[in-house]
């Protein structure tokens, strides 16, 4: 069949899974290549399959839909099976990503299956950006998730002991090791509990729980060691910011 979707659906419940399952079964025009009961299984079976559409529930553990999503990239379609209220649903709608709310007719799914048909070929927002988008601003991260070649690393925010800007990336330093992310530090900056992370330095961000002490190191300039000994730049208005915290 021409127009038939190659499917991968990701939910951490089995009934639900069961459900979509039949629902597709029932519609026809789809072949389900994987079916996921977690975040990582999802960023492995894409990796290993051929997929033209992501069937993708939002609230799972440790790997939720967001999570997902950024891993795989934007050029992977994806309709959110979510439970999540308006605001987060207008902003789906926003950034040109369809969504099913929770409980959902088959209508409703076969409509979202024709719509994924229709724009076969295009990619979707920046994944980054919906989930920006979805979630209250007031709402910081407890936790990032890094791609690292075949493994995906899951870091408590708690275990970073700061971040580092690298060009069009930032290196998350945390136990002994330096992981890479496609990232601004501005854009982790603002998903960071302020009170708990301190931008030192225009390529620098702090946990304050790593510093030991600051150091003059020359004329208005000033470093801060870490409780481990290593050393990073404190710019004049980091300063200022660090002292506001502290």
């Amino acid at each position: 069949m021409a127009d038939s979707l190659r499917v991968i659906i990701v939910d951490d419940e089995e009934p639900a899974r069961l459900a979509v399952r039949q629902d597709l079964d029932a519609l026809g025009g789809v072949t389900v290549v994987a079916e996921c009961a977690n975040g990582f299984d999802a960023v492995k079976a894409v990796s290993e399959q051929a997929v033209d559409l992501l069937l993708l529930d939002v609230q799972m553990p440790k790997l939720d839909g967001f999570d997902v999503l950024e891993l795989v990239g934007k050029d992977v379609p994806v309709i959110f099976i979510t439970a999540y209220d308006e605001f987060a649903l207008r902003a789906f709608e926003v950034h040109a990503v369809d969504y099913l709310l929770k409980p959902f007719a088959r209508e409703r799914l076969a409509a979202a299956l024709d719509r994924a048909r229709a724009r076969r070929g295009q990619t979707i927002a920046n994944p980054a950006a919906v989930r920006a988008a979805a979630r209250p601003a007031e709402l910081q991260v407890d936790r990032v998730v890094i791609r690292d070649g075949p493994h995906v690393h899951v870091v408590p925010v708690g275990k970073i002991d700061y971040a580092e800007a690298q060009d069009d990336y930032v290196a998350f330093h945390t136990a002994g090791k330096a992981l890479l992310k496609e990232q601004t530090l501005g854009d982790l900056e603002q998903q960071l509990d302020p009170r708990r992370f301190v931008r030192v330095h225009r390529s620098y961000i702090l946990n304050i729980e790593r510093l030991s002490r600051v150091e003059l190191y020359a004329k208005d300039s000033r470093v801060a060691i870490l409780t481990d000994g290593r050393k990073i730049p404190i710019s004049r208005a980091g300063y200022q910011r660090l002292q506001e915290l502290l």
